[in-house]
Order: structure tokens, then C-alpha cells, then sequence
């Protein structure tokens, strides 16, 4: 674990001032990373004409457990509010040390941006998504039920250096499963919060903070529940070129404080967004 942190700062020495350098070379028009937080969901529907890829790994050293998820976010066309997405999961639990790794569930997203933009100062999309049971209970991999979920995404900008994400949401399984077979309602919520300082338009330094509370199943319509709390300091950059495509890595290092207290991990994250059709000109 030392030498994990130890290599994230020699990362950080080593790339910021390129990374510094970089943005400053950069046109003080261009537009900022408006990308998701890393834990938390901004609230910016995707542009017409424009589909964004998310990849996501998380690995955590206590509990073992890692998880890499991939999100494609789509506009509706002919409903400019409207936005489509699914989130494919593979994992490893850590309770299911001697089971390798394997795909989790697969989730189908509708959001709809309520009020604002990524060109206003308070943004607000409701999201609504399906649960739907691919990963296997038995190994730690799914929650063993149809569910849905929901989210109320709020972005505020404070001040043209810093964006505020908030989240609130909840999600139901009427019929969960353990490791054991055992079928019982599941239900949790979750919050979210996170600060976004935009040291250029293309560097941001990020910190997030994520409580999450559900009803694990232990026994044949009996659950008990079971709490998260990280904080997860970050940093991400874009990479922008004439094509439209952006490129947008990023680092985290995800820390359990409270019902999570001594959890450490890493974060890694990577977007590509780009356009998909020729957008007529006026």
C-alpha cells in the first residue's frame, strides 16, 4: 500500500507541470471539462449529436473488492431533453476470494434535463434506471433481482473557478438474493456531493464525498443494513482535438471515513466524447 501511494505522488510531481504548462498554452475561450465527478453525476444531458464513453476501475486494498463499469450516454433524437444510457459492470468481491472475476448487472438509464445547462448556472436531470439481474448472486456479482433506481443530479456554479455536484437518490430490488438463495425487498439510498475547481479549462482538482445505505438480504425475507461513507480526492484533464473528440483521464484515491473508516483504494478514470453525425451548418 505505501508503495501504491508512493507512486501516485511521484505521479504527481512528475506530470502537473506538464499538465499546468499544457492548459495554459490553450485558447482562454475553450470550454471546461464538464465531465461527471468520478462518484457523483453531474447534471448536463448530453449534446445533439455528441456520445460520450465512460470507463471507471476501482480497486480497493481492505475489503479487495474491484470493479471496472463502462457507461455509453446517447441524446434522444427529436427530444433535445431526453438522454439514453447503459452501464455494463464486471467485478471481483472480495468475500468470494477463490471466485475470480466475472460480469455484474446491466442497467438501462433514462434522464431527463429538467432545467439547465452546461451553459446556466443550476443545472437539474432526474434519472430513472432498470436493474436488470445478469451478475450472479452467488459469487458477490448482483443483486439477484429486477430493480430500479433512481437519481436527482444538481450542479450549481458557485463561481466561474468552482462547480458543485449533488446527488440523492434511492433504489429498490422487490425480490434480492443472497450468496445462499435467500429472496427478500431490498431497498437503499444513496447521496452525493462533490467540488469541482477548475484550475483551467482543461485541469480540474476534485473533491467528492459519497454515503450510500442498503438493505443486504440474510435470510429468507429478512435484511439488515449495511453503510458506506468515502471521501475521494481527485484530479482529471482533457485532451481536446479538431475532430470534436475529447479525451478526458483521471486519478482518485477513494478514502473510507465512519461506517467505511480505514478503507483505502485507487480510482481511474477515462472519457471519450465525440460527435456521431454531421451536424448540419445554418
Amino acid at each position: 500500500m505505501a508503495f501504491f501511494f508512493k507512486a501516485v505522488c511521484v505521479f504527481l510531481v512528475s506530470v502537473l507541470p506538464v499538465l499546468f504548462h499544457s492548459a495554459h498554452a490553450q485558447s482562454a475561450g475553450e470550454s471546461p471539462i464538464q465531465d461527471n465527478s468520478f462518484l457523483v453525476e453531474e447534471a448536463y444531458n448530453q449534446e445533439f449529436g455528441v456520445v460520450q464513453h465512460i470507463s471507471g476501475f476501482t480497486r480497493f486494498w481492505n475489503s479487495k473488492d474491484w470493479a471496472y463499469s463502462f457507461t455509453q450516454e446517447w441524446p434522444v433524437p427529436g427530444h433535445e431533453r431526453s438522454q439514453v444510457s447503459y452501464t455494463l459492470t464486471a467485478l471481483h468481491a472480495g468475500d468470494f476470494s477463490n471466485t475470480g472475476a466475472g460480469f455484474g448487472d446491466v442497467m438501462l438509464h433514462y434522464r431527463y434535463q429538467l432545467w439547465g445547462s452546461g451553459d446556466t448556472r443550476a443545472a437539474f436531470s432526474p434519472r430513472v434506471s432498470l436493474i436488470f439481474p445478469t451478475g450472479d448472486p452467488a459469487l458477490g456479482r448482483g443483486v439477484g433481482g429486477v430493480g430500479v433506481q433512481t437519481n436527482l443530479p444538481l450542479s450549481l456554479v458557485l463561481h466561474r473557478k468552482l462547480v458543485s455536484h449533488w446527488n440523492a437518490g434511492a433504489t429498490f430490488v422487490p425480490n434480492a438474493q443472497d450468496a445462499a438463495g435467500n429472496r427478500a425487498f431490498s431497498a437503499g439510498y444513496n447521496l452525493g456531493q462533490s467540488f469541482i475547481w477548475l484550475v483551467h479549462s482543461r485541469f480540474n482538482v476534485m473533491m467528492e464525498a459519497v454515503y450510500g445505505a442498503g438493505q443486504a438480504v440474510i435470510g429468507p425475507n429478512r435484511t439488515t443494513w449495511e453503510r458506506s461513507l468515502l471521501l475521494m480526492p481527485g484530479i482529471r484533464w482533457a485532451h481536446n482535438f479538431d475532430n470534436g473528440l475529447q479525451i478526458v483521464p483521471g486519478i482518485g484515491v477513494p478514502l473510507g471515513v465512519g461506517p467505511s473508516a480505514g478503507e483505502k483504494g485507487v480510482f481511474l478514470y477515462l472519457s471519450f466524447e465525440h460527435p456521431f453525425r454531421v451536424l448540419q451548418k445554418k
